[in-house]
């Protein structure tokens, strides 16, 4: 037992507050990490090896041709091309038109800004389930229903949450910077240019990353909207293959974990090297409103 001066040693106590914070971050990195090891080491697994009890950890042969095989029971490529031109493709989009709109909401002064503002903001409180039919119906009048259109064309118009993330962002750029661009000869689109874009790599790269993780997970819409084989994505393209594992009874969930070890990689890749613009970018923005 700890003696009374322990406890009342202002840097003990913080000792061991710390200690334990510590010590349920590794609990919880360990509940978090536990799946993903075990998908990771099922992709190299022989089928019959995977539902073994008690369970088998260590492949033994490890199978690196699972993932070879993944691109015979799915057109993998065709899918991969599907996902990445959507979500680049979204990502430019979002990067065009979010950083315009916070833009104005940021620096310009306009009557009614912050009504306009307030309603971008109440966009936020829709749930996306709300705004499916009513999608389904315009898209399909415009013709659009099966192509990439419908899961693109909206992120050129903006993202609530995104517009004001990157409101935030701007606002703390001093606006001594734009008085000195107007002595410049600047004006409203080149001091965006010129002053605050290139101030702003951490919340853009912010931008980047959400528009990234939230378009090559996307399932729902691709659901929604595409239907034929060629315009499929990767998200489709698993779930296509857990049906033929559910169908067959005893399936390949070899070659299943091995593709959704693929799919997970450039989204964990991309948080990996950018988790410092990312950090920052969230960190910044809230500091003033």
């Amino acid at each position: 037992m700890y003696s009374t001066s322990f406890w009342e040693s202002k840097r003990n106590r913080e000792r061991l507050a710390h200690l334990a914070v510590h010590g349920i971050l590794i609990i919880g990195s360990f509940l978090v990490l536990v799946p993903l090891v075990w998908q990771v080491l099922s992709s190299l697994k022989d089928v019959g090896q995977i539902f073994l009890f008690p369970p088998r950890w260590i492949p033994n042969p490890v199978r690196w041709s699972n993932y070879v095989g993944i691109f015979e029971l799915m057109p993998f490529g065709l899918y991969a091309f599907n996902s990445t031109f959507i979500t680049v493709s979204n990502i430019i989009g979002y990067m065009l038109s979010c950083t315009i709109v916070a833009y104005a909401f940021a620096r310009l002064r306009a009557r009614g800004k912050a009504v306009l503002f307030v309603l971008v903001l109440s966009t936020m409180m829709l749930p996306q389930q709300v705004v499916m039919v009513p999608l389904f119906v315009l898209f399909r009048l415009l013709g659009w229903i099966d192509t990439f259109k419908p899961l693109i064309v909206p992120s050129f118009f903006g993202n609530a949450f995104l517009i004001f993330m990157l409101r935030q962002f701007f606002m703390t750029i001093p606006r001594d910077l734009d008085d000195a661009a107007k002595m410049d000869g600047c004006g409203v689109l080149g001091i965006l240019r010129h002053v605050i874009l290139p101030l702003s790599g951490p919340a853009l790269a912010t931008v980047a990353i959400f528009g990234f993780l939230w378009h090559w997970n996307d399932f729902l819409f691709p659901l929604i909207f595409l239907s034929s084989e060629e315009n499929k994505t990767l998200q489709l393209g698993l779930a296509g293959v857990l049906r033929q594992v559910y169908g067959d009874g005893v399936g390949r969930w070899d070659l299943l974990m091995a593709a959704s070890t693929v799919v997970m990689l450039p989204p964990l890749l991309l948080f990996v090297f950018a988790q410092r613009y990312f950090l920052e970018g969230i960190a910044v923005t809230g500091l003033k409103g």
